[in-house]
């Protein structure tokens, strides 16, 4: 162990038993002093302050080679791994999102255009339905006209024939009533007849 003089001035004083008090050795050690160099800046003491100076620094070069720098570098790639990790998950949720953005457009307008295609085959539908029905309706009422025509053509015919008996049963009516004599059928039959030419 490297010794400075100034301890080696008082350490005798210490362990001797007859020196003088510790204010008194204080005092003179500082007067012994008092005149003399401040020890780190004395140049008895360099070759001993730059030997513990290369230790110290040897052993702090040591300390940062094998351990803190090790770790701090452990600790930046790491998180410089990390950080590229983060980076690739959020560039993979990117490309997800935007596949599953264009997948939902894609299946919208595949559902636009299939709901279009649904309102116009049910337009159509509804079409050719209201036309069958139309059709339909409008045989029916072309049998019922029909129908109705050949009744009235019926009655027609019927209250024609029956004309010429109601007229010679009123002609016959008449006569007796004006005359007070009963005509003969065939004239009767022979005016009716008459007549009806001229009407």
């Amino acid at each position: 162990m490297f010794v400075t003089s100034a301890y080696a001035q008082t350490a005798p004083a210490a362990t001797d038993p007859h020196a003088a008090p510790a204010g008194e050795a204080h005092t003179e050690t500082g007067a012994a002093h008092g005149g003399g160099v401040f020890p780190p800046f004395d140049a008895t003491h360099f070759s001993s302050q730059l030997l513990w100076l290369v230790i110290t620094f040897g052993l702090f070069y040591l300390l940062m080679k094998k351990v803190i720098v090790p770790r701090v570098g452990g600790i930046l790639e790491h998180r410089h791994d990390r950080i590229a990790q983060d980076l690739d998950e959020a560039a993979r949720l990117k490309a997800e999102a935007d596949a599953a953005v264009e997948t939902y457009e894609k299946e919208l307008a595949a559902a636009r255009s299939k709901g279009h295609k649904i309102a116009e085959t049910a337009r159509e539908a509804a079409k050719t339905k209201a036309a069958a029905d139309r059709t339909a309706i409008e045989a029916e009422l072309a049998g019922k006209l029909a129908a109705a025509e050949t009744r009235i053509g019926e009655i027609k015919a019927k209250a024609f024939a029956e004309v010429g008996q109601i007229a010679e049963e009123t002609a016959t009516a008449i006569v007796d009533q004006l005359i007070g004599a009963k005509a003969s059928g065939d004239d009767i039959k022979a005016a009716v007849a008459a007549a009806k030419t001229e009407a």
